[in-house]
């Protein structure tokens, strides 16, 4: 059965991780995706390693793990478009394309003839993607923005790290680039919109998304709790601001997750542990009053969890249906059995390793499942069979382009 978007071409002129993090997953759905990419260097995170993949002898690939993230089922096109040849080429692509994703600072395309209003000429039902820091306008515009940075601006590290006055307390970044991540999401949601709209108007049309723009929009409670207030949420740890308990605690031989949503798993949690007496307490029979007496609370409860192992806690909190769990560092998190099941490691021949480890597209169709066609591709890999695919460039053709230093065809 081919992928739900099996019927799409998508020209990938973005770099790093939101942009092939939307264009990853539409090849994941199917789509036949090119990532275009400088020759010699390629995208920037090729080169962000260690850790790089290893082969099966224990000898480093020179391939990035954090490139592989997010470059499976594409096709690697090295072409030049400093050269008129390789822009030339690219708006040749551009005309076969339905979608196109790029995240150069503004304006940067136009000096090759590469901007939507230059491309939309040639191909009026093409949908181009812009992803840059703060958009196509306002005063920011023309900074470049980093996952990081954006973080900070965008509010969420004000709300992310411990407690002030607690050990170690202070504005933290989250662990992964979520801003670049959830831009990607965002990007690749704003692209089947567009190409919806398309199927009824027969007209493509420019998305410009900026990363502040979604990391605001993602603060989502937290955001809300300013509004309706005035009043900026603080930093609490693993505290939730508006459910207790909802946090870490401490147990016998490490640390778990309570994640009491209720009143009625509160009680039960209060049953498991022995302390019927705090459920029964006016202070804490609601969540409203919890949270207003969380500070009384929580020490509590500290004492109770001490008194058993995380796994025995565990065990009898889900018997109890009291959400609970451990804090699995990676290794714990590909060893559980429900990952496990899940299937969320997968393994793909790679030319240089003999295999590759990646993790699974989450996505789950009854009809159209996600296939994994290829790894994350070499640098330049298929640029003469993607121009004779997309465009039925002859032999000739690709050897005249290669002598011009337009492309690099590894696959000539």
């Amino acid at each position: 059965m081919a992928g739900a978007l099996s019927h799409l071409r998508v020209l990938d002129l973005s770099r790093v991780l939101a942009g092939p993090w939307a264009s990853q997953l539409l090849g994941d759905l199917g789509a036949d995706v090119l990532k275009v990419e400088r020759p010699g260097s390629g995208d920037d995170t090729r080169h962000w390693g260690p850790p790089n993949l290893r082969d099966g002898e224990g000898r480093d690939t020179g391939e990035a793990a954090y490139y592989l993230c997010a470059n499976r089922n594409k096709r690697s096109v090295a072409i030049d478009i400093t050269r008129p040849a390789g822009q030339a080429l690219v708006r040749e692509l551009a005309q076969q394309a339905d979608v196109l994703l790029e995240n150069y600072k503004v304006g940067g395309l136009a000096k090759y003839g590469l901007d939507y209003a230059a491309l939309a000429a040639v191909n009026p039902r093409l949908i181009y993607c812009s992803i840059t820091g703060f958009g196509q306008d306002g005063p920011y515009a023309n900074r470049a923005g980093y996952d990081f940075l954006i973080q900070g601006i965008g509010g969420l590290m004000s709300v992310t790290g411990g407690r002030d006055g607690e050990p170690g307390a202070g504005p933290q970044k989250v662990g992964v680039a979520l801003t670049d991540i959830l831009t990607g999401l965002y990007a690749t949601v704003a692209i089947l919109g567009a190409l919806a709209h398309r199927d009824r108007s027969g007209q493509g049309q420019h998305i410009d998304l900026a990363l502040l723009d979604v990391q605001v929009a993602c603060l989502a409670n937290q955001a809300m709790n300013y509004l309706t207030t005035g009043v900026s949420p603080r930093r609490m740890g693993n505290a939730h601001p508006n459910i207790v308990p909802y946090q870490d605690f401490p147990t016998a031989d490490g640390d778990m997750i309570l994640a009491i949503g209720n009143d009625s798993q509160f009680a039960r949690f209060c049953e498991v542990a022995g302390r019927a007496e705090l459920a029964a307490d006016a202070r804490f029979s609601s969540n409203a009053q919890r949270v207003a007496w969380r500070a009384e609370l929580i020490p509590l409860l500290r004492q109770t969890t001490v008194m058993r192992t995380t796994r025995e806690w565990i065990v009898a909190l889900e018997q109890a249906g009291v959400p609970c769990g451990p804090i699995n560092d990676l290794a714990g998190v590909f060893a559980d059995p429900q990952v496990v099941a899940r299937g969320l490691r997968i393994e793909l021949p790679h030319p240089l390793a003999g295999s590759v480890p990646l993790v699974a597209n989450p996505i789950r169709y009854s009809a159209t499942p996600v296939e994994y066609r290829n790894a994350p591709p070499l640098l330049g890999r298929d640029t003469a069979s993607a121009l004779r695919d997309w465009l039925g460039c002859d032999a000739a053709r690709i050897a005249a382009l290669v002598a011009q230093g337009a492309v690099d065809a590894a696959d000539q």
